[in-house]
């Protein structure tokens, strides 16, 4: 584990060193069945910072939450030396699920953390009962996602060198449809992650467009999207419904990259139905 996440204003959890010698955080947050959460990218990504305000609704209903860091992100190690391709996360993920013992799970994932959920659900089907996926990945090519002004920005300003709070807001406003949601806190979570992350995490981050395989997934899907999002392009969401046999999205004008945190109740509910009755 490197020296410099111990300093992350950041809850601490659990650890885990898989086979590769990859050191993993995360948080083990209730009982019941398991739903693993997958955040996105960005400088200074983390479970917690984006999914504060979702895993204590599903905690409170009967669900164990595994709020994972990915590698490259939050407490995770975050080795210089790896190229950050899918299979990577993927890896990883599955790793992370062998040492826990989890058979069979909830996979629900944001952006990157979508297209790690579809990747592993792909190569491991027996491993995932339900996915849910807010504006996942994985289903463009790489040069349409350059092409989004959010990512466009991102390349733009973690090439600048270590952020400050005022640069973090300029590219976390982006996010939201309205960036007055954007806490304080958040930022300094980032800030203080951004920093610890290697420069070659973004350059080698490759997500293959799986769109022709999502035919392959029988588990059910429940899928949300904000119209106004600005990283990846709404229209992915009907390449998902198109191909995926058990998929139902959720479309949200007025609504970002974020919809957990800008449509928070109307997501923990919508999430906790699908769960209990698809």
């Amino acid at each position: 584990m490197d020296l410099t996440n111990q300093d992350l204003p950041l809850p601490t959890g659990k650890f885990v060193t898989l086979e590769s010698g990859l050191t993993l955080h995360y948080l083990d947050i209730g009982t019941g069945p398991t739903v693993v959460w997958l955040h996105g990218s960005g400088p200074g990504a983390s479970g917690f910072s984006n999914f504060k305000g979702n895993y204590p609704t599903f905690e409170a209903a009967g669900y164990r939450n595994i709020i994972l860091d990915l590698p490259g992100f939050g407490r995770s190690d975050k080795p210089d030396d790896v190229n950050y391709d899918l299979d990577f996360f993927v890896s990883a993920l599955k790793g992370l699920l062998d040492n826990l013992d989890i058979e069979r799970c909830t996979l629900l994932g944001n952006s990157l953390g979508g297209a790690i959920a579809l990747g592993l659900t792909l190569a491991h089907p027996d491993r995932v009962g339900k996915l849910i996926l807010m504006a996942p990945g994985g289903v463009e090519e790489r040069e349409t996602y350059f092409k989004m002004k959010g990512i466009a920005r991102m390349v733009e300003v973690y090439g600048q060198g270590p952020m400050g709070i005022e640069q973090m807001r300029q590219l976390m406003s982006l996010q939201l449809f309205d960036s007055s949601q954007l806490q304080d806190s958040i930022l300094a979570e980032r800030v203080a992650v951004a920093v610890t992350q290697p420069a070659n995490l973004f350059s080698t981050m490759m997500v293959p467009n799986m769109t022709e395989r999502l035919k392959e997934i029988q588990a059910p899907i429940l899928g949300f999207w904000g119209t106004n999002d600005q990283f990846n392009p709404p229209a992915g969401a009907f390449k998902v419904l198109d191909n995926a046999p058990n998929a139902r999205f959720i479309l949200l004008n007025r609504c970002g990259h974020w919809v957990q945190v800008e449509h928070q109740q109307m997501f923990n509910d919508e999430c906790i139905d699908f769960l209990a009755n698809a």
